[in-house]
């Protein structure tokens, strides 16, 4: 995104709800791997998400009230360490380059910090999220107490400035949802790409290497998540990210896979026969999961609850396992006991946007939150069934999961990740010609 008028009104609208008062919002540190190695910097979804800027050591400082300001705070210029570590923009180029009021050192902050704090009555800031934030900030309300007698006062309140945050940042606007829709179709396509590359003798991490080539060709920085490449039992552990086990005719392979592009993620699951067909029992569980996700499908749309496309899809899959001999009993009953959750034991979605599990409350007022258009969310029914004496042998390790991210329209939704096949035919025919 290279509009910075939309950052812009971004931070206009925190601060008009935020009534009067300071932000303080750090961007994420830089993370040591081993001792001088870094792991790639990932700039901090909130404070991006308000000024577009991506370097290390940087500080959004946001005043609120009769004359709003945006303060950046950011390392200075140093040719020096811009041979070794590359560009930095400095102060004085950020502050034209990315439409703050002012730009200051980050050197600067803690002499600054106090002086912004002053005669404020809030002060909006994370509390909690980084013990040593926590206390530096701390540290500033402080000094600014120590002024009290001659007439400065601190912040009387501190708030948690992701709440509003939050908000915003659950419903997408158009310039999110073009990225997150240019996301979908790479992901998409790396996910047609693994297709092809399966057969049996292959190893899980040669699978992963297809998805992470076609993410990085098509432009995408890094996975949006760990890729989880699970064949056989490996697909039955929810978080397998080990990906090293060898593909085995007969197994089914779950690959839970999207990118990050510019700063919002993907997230797609599909399930696909190692040997290139399904058998009986694989197709079986395959049906019943599609048929999940499309009841699941068939409940978003504005005005319907979060818990709508779960519930969906929980009924669809717990008459399914009655009807497989895995369970027991009428659909209520296994629903009303939770028996269904010994084969499907997670939710049916979560929200999607700069984080792969993104921000927003599912709940607002003990209620389950109305649907509406902008927000996106993904849907992922699944089943996994692990060896078991009481499981028929034939149903043994098959663990299978179908997940697609939707955006909530006007009048429905919009699926983005329609790009990877996902009907049992459309999958074999691709295996067989790829």
């Amino acid at each position: 995104m290279t509009d910075m008028t939309v950052y812009a009104q971004r931070r206009a609208r925190l601060a008009a709800i935020m009534g009067r008062g300071v932000a303080v919002i750090p961007t994420a540190p830089e993370r040591v791997r081993n001792r001088d190695a870094h792991y790639p910097y990932r700039y901090d979804s909130y404070f991006h998400y308000l000024t577009g800027f991506d370097e290390p050591e940087a500080v959004l400082v946001l005043v609120a009230g009769g004359s709003p300001q945006s303060i950046l705070l950011c390392r200075d210029k140093d040719p020096e360490r811009e041979v070794w570590d590359g560009y930095r923009h400095g102060p004085a180029a950020a502050r034209e380059r990315f439409g703050v009021d002012e730009a200051y050192s980050v050197r600067e902050l803690d002499a600054r910090g106090p002086q912004w704090l002053a005669d404020q009555p809030a002060l909006f800031f994370a509390i909690g999220a980084d013990a040593a934030w926590d206390a530096r900030v701390l540290g500033w309300l402080n000094a600014v107490r120590g002024h009290s007698r001659a007439g400065v006062a601190a912040p009387s309140e501190i708030r948690d400035v992701r709440v509003a945050l939050d908000e915003m940042r659950l419903v997408k606007g158009p310039e999110e949802l073009a990225v997150m829709r240019r996301a979908a179709e790479i992901s998409g396509g790396a996910h047609i790409r693994a297709m092809k590359a399966v057969r049996p003798g292959r190893w899980e991490h040669e699978i992963e290497a297809e998805l992470l080539h076609e993410f990085r060709r098509h432009g995408a920085q890094a996975p949006a998540y760990t890729p989880i490449v699970a064949g056989g039992a490996h697909a039955c552990v929810l978080h397998y990210v080990a990906n090293n086990g060898a593909l085995q005719d007969g197994d089914c392979l779950l690959i839970d896979a999207g990118c990050e592009l510019d700063g919002y993620a993907s997230d797609i699951t599909r399930t696909l026969p190692v040997s290139g067909r399904f058998n009986a029992a694989q197709g079986d569980v395959y049906a019943m999961v599609l048929a999940a996700q499309a009841a699941a499908m068939g409940e978003i749309r504005p005005g319907n609850g979060w818990d709508a496309p779960h519930q969906a899809a929980v009924r669809v899959i717990a008459q399914g396992l009655i009807d497989l001999g895995l369970l027991r009993g009428t659909r209520d009953g296994v629903i009303e006991s939770g028996e269904y959750k010994r084969f499907y034991m997670h939710r049916t979605g979560h929200w999607l946007g700069r984080d792969v599990h993104d921000v927003g409350d599912y709940k607002v007022g003990g209620q389950w939150r109305e649907l509406v258009p902008g927000m996106v969310l993904t849907v992922e029914p699944g089943c996994y069934i692990a060896a078991a004496p009481d499981v028929p042998e034939a149903f043994w390790n098959i663990g299978i999961r179908i997940e697609d991210d939707v955006v909530v329209t006007p009048t429905a939704h919009e699926v983005l990740t329609h790009q990877a096949p996902k009907r049992a035919s459309e999958i074999e025919a691709l295996m067989r010609d790829g």
